[in-house]
């Protein structure tokens, strides 16, 4: 865990001065979230990474509490929000298994970019089903290297064994929605822009 956050934290700075790869995108998985919010929901981000997601949805909800395992992260977007003055987002640095979120008391939970890099995604996605409250709302966006280019998938576990890149677990959109449905999910919306991208799902508890 040490390793993973010392990655993610020599990262940060870097990473909030990158522009968003494909804005295009990126807006329309605002956009569709955003159909699924009320005004008085109480949102969970896991891997919020230096906030822009759970600062762009802060007007249309009514608390977001968005988490990361990165302090420097943390520290970026707790920035971002005085400087934008949005009071209603709570940033705190954490990782999914060390937070603390009572049963059925979220509406909504998004996990961006997160799940890939988890050594069980079964187990989170399983938490994440126990924390939602009844007809709760799961968004993600994951990228599923098994089904990307061979290279790719060759190079990753030799970058980790070499301490280049963190943890990154392969699998593919379909091994995703099965993890989902075995939790007991319904997938209500999936999109994917282009195959090498990140597969968009929401999810709803049943």
């Amino acid at each position: 865990m040490d390793r993973e956050m010392a990655f993610w934290n020599k990262l940060a700075d870097k990473y909030s001065r990158r522009p968003v790869g494909d804005e295009a995108a990126y807006q329309k998985k605002l956009d569709k979230t955003r159909e699924y919010f009320k005004p008085d929901m109480e949102v969970l981000e896991i891997g919020c990474g230096t906030g822009s997601t759970a600062l762009a949805h802060a007007p249309y909800v009514g608390h977001i509490r968005a988490s990361d395992l990165s302090t420097r992260m943390i520290e970026i977007a707790r920035d971002k929000a005085k400087a934008a003055g949005i009071v209603n987002v709570t940033f705190e640095a954490s990782s999914v298994e060390g937070l603390d979120v009572p049963d059925a008391s979220v509406d909504v939970v998004m996990a961006h970019n997160i799940l890939h890099l988890l050594e069980d995604r079964e187990r989170a996605i399983a938490d994440i089903h126990t924390m939602l409250r009844p007809g709760g709302v799961f968004v993600s966006s994951t990228a599923c290297i098994g089904d990307m280019m061979l290279p790719l998938r060759l190079i990753i576990p030799v970058g980790r064994w070499l301490r280049l890149f963190p943890l990154v677990k392969i699998f593919s959109v379909t091994e995703l929605q099965d993890s989902l449905e075995n939790a007991g999910f319904e997938i209500d919306y999936e999109w994917q822009p282009k195959k090498s991208a990140a597969a968009f799902m929401v999810c709803r508890k049943t």
